[in-house]
């Protein structure tokens, strides 16, 4: 490696209102390298990133390039100095094409106004790209028909049309298929190769374990330490974000075999929209039942019209031995089914309002009951729910939209738990959420069932689906494959149902 780093971000500090998001942190990159940056969801990362790209600007420290101090003072300064950022929710204009969406932002300019490209140009420009990425589409494709994967290709294409030198990835994979996983794994192994500097944000150890040249690890805003790749384990990386041992490997004891519980929400050839195929199922007391397929298979339409987003098309549905037909999610919430999304940020939260009002925001009359909120009793049930949680937030009037993704999640599912919920859908709840907080959630998961909650969890994690559920229903092509037992459940037996062609549905 060279001597002098391709990037060194030194003593950086930052500060928000009440907040100190930064604390004397560094961190070094080799031209070549992948460096992972890990933490629990708070820890700082994406505050240090984002001064990196320009975002924000630090209280303190200084950032030097190839050995030269620079100044970031915006983030197309950031970008000429070939710093990209890729976000978890990827930023491109959907009306535009993939060209369009390549050279956004990325026009030349004269006399500091911008300069219309030549659209033949642009677009030769363009496949070139798309050819180093490996994305085999027309540059005149537009970006709404396009697959998250190869959303994630384009914005790729799109950091090398800068020639960027450091590119940051931020949860990549989150919203991948395990096949363009694996393609993405290839062009970051090409982008070493060709020198350029990778900083890696996921939660997914075994990713990190995979790429990963060395690690930084930061916990509270501070910097922790490093390790290589011969010397770090998954253990090792646990106990330096958090601070302390997960037993367990994060998953809490259940019995086994669990309680059998009366069924609560029984469903009887529903057929849900654009499905093959009417659903059957029975979901019971205290039980967690875990819903497992590849992107597509209709896990989430599933729960959707099971909490009233959209109507079935025939079937019926009953919840504890009565009808349940809602007509909407009011109809749902008002029966105790609840659901907490997988895009939290579009779905589960109102982002500019603060923690207590997310809270409050589904049950508002249980607050009003003159028709004046009770402000008392409003922060008295969010501060339960911080803590119950561990929710990282200086207070309960923080805005949801300053809090990681991780503590996102925890405010949806506190203003559920507010409510003593029947039946809780719990729609990818671990997605981009770190160690601690995932170990947090598995825990709280098994304590609502053992009260005698259901728990209908979505899950494309194979290890959480096998080690939380009670029973796995595995969906493909939207139709129910098979409804496993907990006895001998296995990765490789819901693998084997994910991908089979002809359904073989077991009784449920």
């Amino acid at each position: 490696m060279n001597t002098v780093p391709l990037l060194e971000m030194r003593g950086i500090t930052k500060r928000f209102p009440g907040v100190l998001a930064l604390q004397d942190v560094s961190l070094h990159l080799q031209s070549g390298e992948v460096l992972a940056l890990m933490g629990e969801n708070g820890a700082g990362k994406s505050t240090l990133m984002k001064i990196l790209g320009g975002a924000y600007l630090p209280d303190g420290g200084e950032i030097r390039i190839d050995g030269s101090v620079v100044s970031l003072n915006g983030i197309r300064e950031a970008k000429r100095l070939g710093i990209a950022l890729i976000h978890q929710e990827l930023m491109l204009a959907p009306n535009l094409d993939i060209a369009g969406n390549i050279f956004l932002g990325n026009e030349p300019r004269r006399f500091g106004l911008v300069t219309p490209l030549s659209r033949t140009r642009m677009n030769a420009a363009a496949a070139a790209l798309l050819r180093r990425v490996g994305l085999g589409l027309p540059p005149t494709t537009p970006v709404s028909t396009l697959t998250a994967g190869q959303m994630q290709m384009v914005e790729i294409a799109k950091a090398l049309a800068l020639n960027a030198r450091i590119i940051i990835m931020d949860e990549p994979t989150s919203s991948l298929t395990a096949g363009e996983s694996q393609q993405l794994f290839s062009i970051i192994h090409q982008l070493k190769q060709d020198g350029i500097g990778v900083i890696y944000i996921s939660h997914r150890m075994e990713e990190v374990l995979m790429l990963a040249d060395r690690i930084t690890v930061l916990r509270d805003g501070k910097y922790v330490g490093d390790l290589d790749r011969a010397g770090a384990s998954q253990d090792k990386i646990v106990n330096m974000m958090v601070g302390r041992e997960l037993s367990g490997h994060y998953f809490p004891d259940r019995p086994a075999p669990p309680p059998i519980g009366h069924p609560v929400l029984v469903v009887n050839g529903i057929i849900v929209p654009g499905a093959p195929a009417p659903v059957n199922m029975i979901a019971l007391r205290g039980e967690i039942l875990g819903f497992a397929g590849l992107v597509g298979s209709g896990r989430t339409e599933l729960m959707q019209t099971i909490f009233g987003v959209t109507r079935p098309l025939g079937g019926v549905m009953t919840l504890d031995g009565a009808p349940y037909r809602p007509r909407n999610t009011r109809d749902a919430i008002a029966r105790g089914v609840y659901l907490a999304p997988e895009d939290r940020k579009r779905h589960g939260l109102v982002l500019p309002m603060t923690i207590a009002q997310n809270t409050s925001l589904p049950d508002i009359r249980n607050y009003a009951p003159l028709g004046f909120l009770h402000r008392r009793k409003e922060r008295q049930v969010a501060e339960a729910g911080v803590a119950r949680l561990r929710t990282r937030t200086p207070s309960v009037y923080q805005k949801t939209v300053n809090l990681s993704g991780g503590n996102q999640q925890k405010v949806v599912l506190a203003k559920w738990l507010a409510m003593n919920p029947k039946v809780l859908i719990l729609d990818e709840p671990t997605r981009g959420i770190d160690v601690g907080a995932k170990a947090e959630i598995y825990r709280h998961m098994a304590a609502l069932a053992a009260e005698g909650i259901t728990i209908l969890m979505v899950s494309s994690e194979m290890e959480e689906v096998v080690k939380m559920s009670d029973r796995v229903v595995v969906m493909r092509e939207r139709r129910i494959q098979g409804i496993l037992p907990r006895e001998g459940l296995s990765q490789e037996r819901i693998a084997q149902l994910m991908t089979a062609k002809v359904a073989r549905e077991t009784a449920a």
